[in-house]
């Protein structure tokens, strides 16, 4: 019976929307459903259009390159401060909760700070490149269909480095640190303590940061409708993004629902794909020691 409240809730706030969206998916559900009450089933018909569509094969390849290039860099940054903080200096609570502050942040005012200080003309980082004559016109930052999609990775980068700080560095707290006594009595550097000490007992840990932060990247709008907007010429058009525009902009909303379950298998099949190898991975490495 305790359970029931919780139950109640996630089926009424979670399962109701998701069944909801797939039923949409199957059917012409335009703004004229909303006073007639006609939602016609159409099967198929609006994966098949989403599907067949030119911008498809381009939205889902810059989502890719957005999700691959944001992950890395904010595991490999992340793991870097986490590495960083596990020293004791003095004021390093004091730095680890001030990198927390870009997550903590809204992310339409992290987006429009960001639009602003990468504006090509007015914006403060061209400015300063302009001041170091590193750079005499500027850079396109936002403008560029090259550098557009370089800025919106960098600023999802920006933005998710202190969670992923977060939790390595709560799971590095948990590494025995007799292990590393023990490695270095046996002539182990940095290197060799992380590579055979750190990293098996953390992975893990980075199991779980992984398969979040690219389920969490895959459905990135926020960032890309403040920054970009989708452009130039479609340059930063993903497939959230994309599900935001039949809906909310063309008001086809069963197309929309359609993008948005097909954002939805590719994550689930991403999660399931790397929990499996993650699992072979372990228990291998069981079976060996």
């Amino acid at each position: 019976m305790y359970l029931v409240p919780a139950a109640a809730y996630l089926l009424l706030f979670f399962g109701y929307p998701i069944v909801k969206n797939v039923v949409m998916s199957f059917q012409r559900y335009t703004t004229t459903t909303f006073y007639t009450g006609d939602a016609p089933f159409v099967g198929l018909q609006n994966y098949a259009q989403i599907l067949d569509s030119d911008l498809f094969a381009k939205s889902l390849l810059t989502t890719l390159l957005f999700t691959a290039g944001s992950i890395c860099g904010q595991f490999v940054l992340g793991l870097a401060f986490a590495l960083f903080f596990q020293r004791r200096f003095p004021l390093g609570g004091v730095l680890r909760s001030l990198l927390l502050l870009p997550w903590l942040l809204p992310l339409v005012a992290s987006g429009a700070t960001w639009r602003w200080m990468l504006d090509p003309d007015t914006g403060v980082v061209n400015a300063v490149l302009r001041a170091l004559h590193l750079s005499s016109s500027g850079i396109p930052w936002l403008t560029g269909t090259s550098q557009a999609l370089l800025s919106v990775i960098l600023i999802n980068i920006w933005i998710g480095i202190p969670f992923n700080t977060a939790i390595l560095y709560s799971g590095l707290q948990d590494v025995p640190s007799h292990l590393y006594e023990a490695a270095k009595l046996d002539g182990a550097g940095p290197v060799t303590s992380f590579r055979h000490v750190t990293w098996p007992l953390l992975r893990p840990v980075v199991s779980v940061v992984l398969v979040l932060g690219v389920v969490y990247t895959l459905k990135v709008l926020d960032i890309i409708l403040v920054v970009t907007g989708g452009g130039p010429a479609d340059a930063t058009e993903t497939l959230a993004t994309q599900s935001y525009e039949l809906s909310f902009r063309q008001f086809e909303f069963g197309r929309g629902a359609a993008m948005s379950n097909v954002l939805v298998v590719i994550s689930l099949a991403f999660a399931l794909l790397y929990l499996r190898a993650s699992r072979r991975a372990r228990n291998a490495g069981e079976a060996i020691s």
